[in-house]
Parts: C-alpha cells; sequence; structure tokens
C-alpha cells in the first residue's frame, strides 16, 4: 500500500491526501450492494438499527463496524475473524492499483454531492490543517481505537469539508470528467440515496488533486471520535507507517454545499414534566399540542430570537426560550468567544445538564444522542423520558469556531449527506 511515509520533521503546508488500494465487496458474493452498506457506525446506535443491517445481509458492514457479543474484547475479536475470513473467501477484494476515488451522492430531490475519498496524513490540532470543531468522548474514542487495530483496518471515511477556490479549479474539473465515465460501482440505498464511485489512478490527475488540495486546510464535519482516533494510533506507531494516514472524504462546500442538521439529546430518567418543572423561574416554557413538523417550525423561529429548545416525551412538546442572563451569566464561561458562549448546545450543557438537570453528559446510562427527530420524541414517550430536540447551528458559524480553535460542545451538528460505510474500505496492512 502507497502511504508516502513522512518525518515527523518535514513542514506541512495543507493537507496531503494519498492514493491507496480500495478494498472493496466482490457484487458477485453479495446480494446487492445496498444491502451490505450501512450508516456510519454512530448513527446506527439503537439495536433495531443492528439488527435490520445485520439480517439485510450476511456481509453487511454493519458486523465489522459494530459487532455484537458480549464484552468489548469480543466484539473486537469478532470484527477481525469476519473481516479475514471475508477476504480469504473473497467477499472483500482489494483494488489492483493505488488511487484515490470520487464519490458521488445523489438524492430524488435535486441534491448532488461529490467528494474524494484518500488516505489523508493525520496531523496534529496545532498544524491546523484538519480543524475540530466539537469535542469527544474518551470512551468512545477508546472504542473506535479498540476496533481499528484489532482488524488493522479504517472501515469507513470520515466527512471532511473544505472550500475550494479558483487554486482547486483542476480538481473541480476532474471530478466532474471523472463523473461522466462509467464507475466502478453503482447502488440506491434504502433511504433513496444513490451511490456511485470511481477510481483516480493515472498519475497526473494524482498529482493535480494533491496539488490543489495542499494549499487547504479541512474542518471535520462528521468523524470527530474517529479522527481522535487516528491520531491516537498515529502515535502507537513509530512513522512512517499506514498509522500515518486515516481513511476521508472531502467535499468542496463551495460547490457542493453540506446539509447542517442538529442532533438531538434523549434524557433516559428524567420525566418531562420533572424537566418542566425544573425550568420554572429560569426560562419560559410554552406547551404547543400540534404535531411535530409545527413544532419544529415553532423552535426554529423562536430560534431566530435566541436560545430555544423543544422538550417531549408525554404526547405534547414543550417550546423553552428565554433563558434567565442571570442565570446564563453564572453558569456559561465568560472565556470563551461571544459566538460559542450564545450556542444552543453551550446552552443545554453548561445551563440545563450541568446546573438545572444536574445529567452528566458522557454517561450512556443517563443521555443518548440521535440524529432521527421522530425516533427520539418515539423513544422517550415509550421510555418515560425526555427528548431535547435541538435547532441546526449554520456552517459558517461552525467554521469559523473552528478557526479560533475553539471547540462547540460534543455533538453539536450533524453534516450531511454522510458518506455510506461499506463502499470502499482501508487495510493497514494489504
Amino acid at each position: 500500500m502507497n502511504t508516502a511515509g513522512h518525518s515527523e520533521a518535514t513542514e506541512h503546508r495543507g493537507l496531503e491526501l494519498t492514493p491507496f488500494r480500495g478494498l472493496r465487496y466482490d457484487p458477485d458474493r453479495v446480494g446487492s450492494l445496498a444491502a451490505v452498506t450501512s450508516p456510519p457506525y454512530d448513527v446506527v446506535v439503537r439495536p433495531d438499527g443492528v439488527h435490520h443491517l445485520q439480517s439485510a445481509d450476511p456481509y453487511n458492514i454493519v458486523r465489522l463496524i459494530l459487532p455484537q457479543a458480549t464484552t468489548p474484547s469480543a466484539r473486537n475479536d469478532q470484527a477481525a475473524k469476519t473481516l479475514r475470513r471475508w477476504l480469504s473467501e473473497g467477499v472483500l477484494t482489494t483494488d489492483p492499483d493505488p488511487g484515490l476515488y470520487v464519490y458521488e451522492q445523489r438524492d430524488g430531490n435535486g441534491m448532488l454531492q461529490r467528494g474524494v475519498i484518500g488516505a489523508l496524513r493525520v496531523s496534529d490540532p496545532a498544524e491546523q490543517v484538519v480543524l475540530p470543531h466539537e469535542d469527544v468522548m474518551p470512551h468512545v474514542v477508546a472504542d473506535r481505537a479498540a476496533l481499528m487495530r484489532a482488524t488493522s483496518a479504517n472501515l469507513e471515511p470520515l466527512l471532511l469539508t473544505y472550500r475550494g477556490d479558483d487554486s482547486t479549479t483542476g480538481t473541480a474539473d476532474l471530478i466532474e470528467r471523472t463523473a461522466e465515465q462509467p464507475p466502478l460501482l453503482a447502488t440506491t440505498t434504502e433511504d433513496g440515496f444513490s451511490h456511485r464511485l470511481w477510481a483516480v489512478t493515472a498519475p497526473a490527475d494524482l498529482t493535480t488533486i494533491q496539488s490543489d488540495l495542499a494549499r487547504h486546510q479541512a474542518l471535520i464535519a462528521d468523524g470527530h471520535h474517529r479522527w481522535a482516533t487516528y491520531r491516537r494510533l498515529r502515535t502507537e506507531h513509530p512513522s512512517p507507517s499506514p498509522w500515518d494516514h486515516g481513511l476521508v472524504l472531502l467535499v468542496d462546500t463551495a460547490r457542493y454545499p453540506l446539509r447542517v442538521r442538529a442532533i438531538h439529546r434523549l434524557l433516559h430518567d428524567l420525566p418531562v414534566g420533572d424537566a418542566v418543572a425544573a425550568l420554572e423561574g429560569r426560562f419560559r416554557v410554552r406547551r404547543l399540542e400540534v404535531p411535530l413538523p409545527e413544532a419544529l417550525e415553532a423552535l426554529a423561529d423562536a430560534a431566530c430570537a435566541g436560545n430555544a429548545f423543544l422538550l417531549a416525551g408525554d404526547g405534547a412538546f414543550h417550546l423553552v426560550d428565554h433563558p434567565d442572563k442571570d442565570l446564563l451569566d453564572h453558569t456559561i464561561p465568560a472565556d470563551r468567544p461571544t459566538a460559542w458562549r450564545t450556542l444552543d448546545a453551550t446552552v443545554l450543557h453548561a445551563t440545563l445538564l450541568d446546573h438545572v438537570w444536574r445529567i452528566p453528559e458522557d454517561s450512556p446510562a443517563h443521555i443518548s444522542y440521535i440524529h432521527d427527530t421522530a425516533a427520539t420524541v418515539a423513544k422517550a414517550e415509550h421510555d418515560g423520558g425526555t427528548a431535547v430536540l435541538m435547532h441546526p447551528v449554520r456552517e459558517e458559524v461552525v467554521r469559523d469556531l473552528a478557526r479560533q480553535g475553539v471547540t462547540m460542545p460534543r455533538k453539536s451538528t450533524s453534516f450531511g449527506p454522510k458518506p455510506a460505510s461499506g463502499l470502499v474500505l482501508r487495510a493497514l496492512d494489504l
């Protein structure tokens, strides 16, 4: 594998994307490519989602990214054995030549996204090459690191964005020309998205992409925990090594703007009545007897004027806004930029979770992070907990804070569409 190892003493100025020999499903050995793909691991968090994907095809990628067993070590061992078996059986095969991959996603509503998948040099935050915008949970990083060690593979690409300009027209044109050719694979997943993948192997084309990206920095749109995992594993292996690089999808959002959605919270042990009662005199709370779409419209309107949240779980919605200014001054750190101090996620974590409700944000027993709005509400109603529905943050705010080196509270945003897992993998020992 071409890992293009570099001495850490080398001066790096931007993104270094390296070709690799992609590991892909043999379409003749699986029921269908759509049946073996999955959303990223942190989207498929509920057991019913895992079981659905497992039953879709015996070779579904979820068996690698979310193996099921009674202990963490057993899960990782199982994933490693499964990967080795699929390799030996020819279910997964390695492409003959190192390359970068053009990846396209399209839905039925006119949304089109194209980007480049490659092995990106893992850099430290001080280099300002890859900008995180969210904090991470150490136990999740430890879990992903153990899985990557066991499998010696990058099983799914992170989603990174950059802002193209006149210096990246060569890459943009190359992506468009490539998309006019017959793809390596094409499939449509059950969410209605069509996916196509092409390999770019010509030396001149690879040089064009690499030289263009070398002038740019990237924002982590999705995959903070996996990027932190890449950084941890890089420190464990003397450079140069394959661990100096990690699998990413890079999307130019000047050409292909991403959707930014909120990630909602499910508070397991807090009934809605108790949550609302604790807000008396601290926030304004209004009960809404309306369907979910109308409640979300009310949330969007309220968010234009300041911090706002929707609570659900008792069959109705409770619009929470107009926080007490003295309460915010007392609970939110003053040594951060105003844009950070006024984020809904900041107010939620620093004021509501820490101070009002006293719920530990890093405990899976107390809080879950769920992308799907209706699923969050349904789960809260079923379990007797509280769903906290969030309004999304604009991408410009995220990027501006990241450039200042300021991280947002964990799980503040959900950029999309996310790359499907299972279309191309990167094995580090092949």
